[in-house]
């Protein structure tokens, strides 16, 4: 938690734990109801995909995680050259709690916002209506909001806990305490909003806007740079619409600069940006891959081992015997995994690590034990 704790920094359902997703439960189970007395024609399909698209979503986050660890285990183009301590995991398992949030939120505006009912597939115009006001209200509201976050204050009893993770992964952008979060959530649904009570709202353009947010921020706190220099070369306004990891990482770092959301012009406006950003994002998207002094070299055994390698969930890397009964219906992902790393064909690092100056990682190589 936050170094002094503030009011509504603990989720509410969290005494749930696992079972914590029974708080949908009464909008799941109305949209149950509509299907049943009304069909699937006359159903209102936007309130419908509200749980698809959240289960899409943690899919999506899930994604950023694995291939953001299996990046960081080998290295390359890493920014911040440490590894993640077990405390931060821990912190950072609760990363799903804002999707139930999101959830919520959704059905709440579905069911009461006017005009919030029986949205299109698709408007051009609430599309643009959306994107300018992302680029507007949103982007400047969430600078001075963030900057008021690093007063002393607010610093100790909200915005600290998402700073105890100095070394980031995609994930610690939504670790925040319950009410910061609750905020965040306000300001990015000025927007969707704003497009529903000017009737121009579609179902679409809200899925896309979500994508949009969940992607930067994975993007922006994955701990390894991925953007290449030539295409702010190739146009140079774009430094001033979309920020880096690199860009990023500096304010996990340095704190006291890079405090925009997405789009680092309002850094530039303000006198904020770190002046070292440039270079960290050359130095890091040139960086190579380290010479290795030992190997572990290990390969995967059951057809549910995949999800209990470190790159994957960390509940299971912690309990590498464990199998749930939900772990089962999933073998058809599972099966998937196989015969994408059968093609793939050679050892990935899963595992990085430094004793002194002794290098050593773990790869592990794509069979299993039945393919002996």
């Amino acid at each position: 938690m936050a170094t002094n704790p503030g009011l509504f920094s603990e989720w509410p359902w969290k005494m749930l734990g696992s079972f914590k997703y029974v708080v949908l439960a009464p909008w799941v189970a109305h949209g149950i109801q509509q299907v049943a007395t009304k069909g699937w024609r006359e159903a209102d399909l936007g309130y419908l995909v509200i749980l698809p698209s959240m289960i899409l979503r943690g899919l999506h986050n899930q994604a950023w995680i694995t291939v953001s660890r299996l990046q960081n285990a080998r290295g390359k183009r890493q920014i911040v050259d440490r590894g993640i301590e077990f405390e931060q995991i821990d912190r950072e398992r609760n990363w799903d709690d804002q999707i139930i949030l999101s959830a919520i939120l959704l059905f709440l505006g579905a069911l009461h916002l006017p005009g919030g009912q029986n949205l299109p597939l698709w408007r051009t115009d609430g599309a643009v209506l959306l994107a300018l006001l992302h680029a507007g209200p949103v982007e400047f509201l969430y600078y001075w909001f963030h900057r008021a976050l690093h007063h002393h204050f607010l610093y100790t009893r909200y915005h600290s806990h998402h700073h105890a993770s100095i070394v980031t992964e995609p994930i610690t952008s939504v670790i925040h305490p319950f009410a910061e979060l609750v905020a965040y959530e306000l300001l990015f649904s000025i927007p969707m909003i704003a497009c529903v009570l000017t009737g121009t709202a579609s179902i679409m353009t809200f899925e896309l806007y979500m994508l949009y947010i969940d992607f930067m921020n994975n993007m922006g706190h994955c701990n390894f740079e991925l953007v290449p220099t030539w295409l702010f070369t190739w146009f140079p306004p774009l430094k001033y619409l979309m920020y880096t990891p690199s860009f990023h990482s500096l304010h996990h770092t340095q704190f006291r600069t890079n405090y925009s959301l997405f789009m680092p012009f309002y850094d530039y406006i303000y006198n904020t940006m770190d002046k070292s950003s440039d270079t960290l994002h050359e130095k890091s998207i040139e960086s190579k891959e380290e010479a290795v002094d030992v190997v572990h070299l290990t390969h995967l055994t059951s057809l549910q081992s995949i999800y209990h390698m470190r790159p994957g969930f960390a509940e299971f890397a912690a309990k590498p015997y464990a199998s749930k009964w939900y772990m089962r219906i999933m073998w058809p992902l599972s099966w998937l995994s196989m015969v994408l790393t059968w093609a793939y064909g050679s050892w990935f690092t899963v595992e990085r690590n430094v004793m002194e100056k002794l290098k050593i990682q773990s790869w592990a190589i794509p069979r299993y034990n039945f393919h002996d």
